[in-house]
């Protein structure tokens, strides 16, 4: 029953990463810089983050759908493997976000406001990374394995799912 959801929730998956994506570039100089110049700025910056939040969680929560329709599923183990791969990735962008800032403060709480100055780091590290570049790359490995399982199948005319 689940498996027929699979592949709708994947490729919407690949298109809220593209959202994601373009909303991060849209923040950005030089497209911001010439939005600011047509529009109103608060006009721009209320846009802009509205679309980047939307984005941002319908990644995770079409993630997070993948994910308990995958580890669910009778699938093949390859491509199973790259399925939850790519949307545990998803999941975990928001999580390592969370885990980020989560961290950053109990830091102050527990050991004073110049914590992070007194380590010479200034901000809480790991979980940013994670959020930065581990998930990311992971998701598009995830992603891109699927879809070469996916079409390698049709190309034998086995099924993929």
């Amino acid at each position: 029953m689940a498996n027929r959801f699979i592949m709708p929730v994947f490729w919407s998956l690949l298109g809220a990463f593209v959202l994601v994506f373009t909303s991060m570039n849209v923040m950005n100089p030089p497209i911001r810089t010439l939005l600011n110049d047509l529009y109103p700025d608060d006009i721009v910056a209320i846009a802009v983050s509205t679309f980047f939040q939307f984005s941002g969680l319908l990644f995770f929560a079409l993630g997070l759908t993948l994910l308990i329709l995958t580890a669910r599923a009778k699938l093949d183990k390859i491509f199973k493997r790259f399925l939850l791969l790519a949307s545990a990735s998803a999941v975990g962008v928001f999580v390592s976000l969370l885990l980020h800032g989560v961290v950053y403060g109990l830091f102050i709480l527990l050991f004073g406001e110049d914590f992070w100055d007194r380590t010479g780091i200034g901000d809480e590290p790991l979980f940013f990374i994670m959020a930065i570049f581990v998930c990311p790359v992971a998701y598009i490995v995830g992603t891109v394995g699927s879809i070469v399982l996916m079409t390698r199948r049709k190309r034998y005319g086995t099924a993929a799912v």
